[in-house]
């Protein structure tokens, strides 16, 4: 699975798929960046794919543009929810990888909601 979680990390944006209880997808366009043989991707904390994650963790993922239209094949993986130290070494992959632009956007949101406002998700691929 390293070639698919290489894959996935290059592009700009990753759309997360997670899934209500009733099974209902619920596609999400999001930064992506890698850490080790896992995705990690960055949220509001009170967003609703963090609660679905913490209901199954079951999701989809594909690259895909700014508006969340595929651009290949979907990959099936689990998802858990990062603790303040896992989140935290996210958001600075993260700021890594998209720069002056990560660094400006994921400040601001730690400056306006607290470090505890947002979370990472990291995310598995299944085989």
């Amino acid at each position: 699975m390293a070639s698919e979680v290489e894959r996935l990390s290059r592009g700009n944006y990753l759309l997360v798929t997670t899934f209500r209880r009733d099974g209902t997808p619920v596609p999400t366009p999001v930064w992506v960046g890698r850490d080790g043989e896992e995705l990690i991707v960055w949220t509001q904390a009170k967003a609703g794919k963090v609660k679905r994650v913490r209901n199954t963790g079951t999701v989809e993922v594909a690259e895909c543009d700014l508006r969340g239209k595929p651009r290949g094949a979907t990959v099936k993986g689990h998802a858990r929810i990062l603790d303040a130290d896992g989140s935290e070494r996210g958001r600075t992959v993260l700021k890594r990888k998209y720069g002056v632009t990560g660094r400006v956007v994921i400040g601001a949101s730690v400056l306006r909601r607290g470090r505890t406002g947002t979370v990472c998700l990291a995310i598995e691929l299944s085989e």
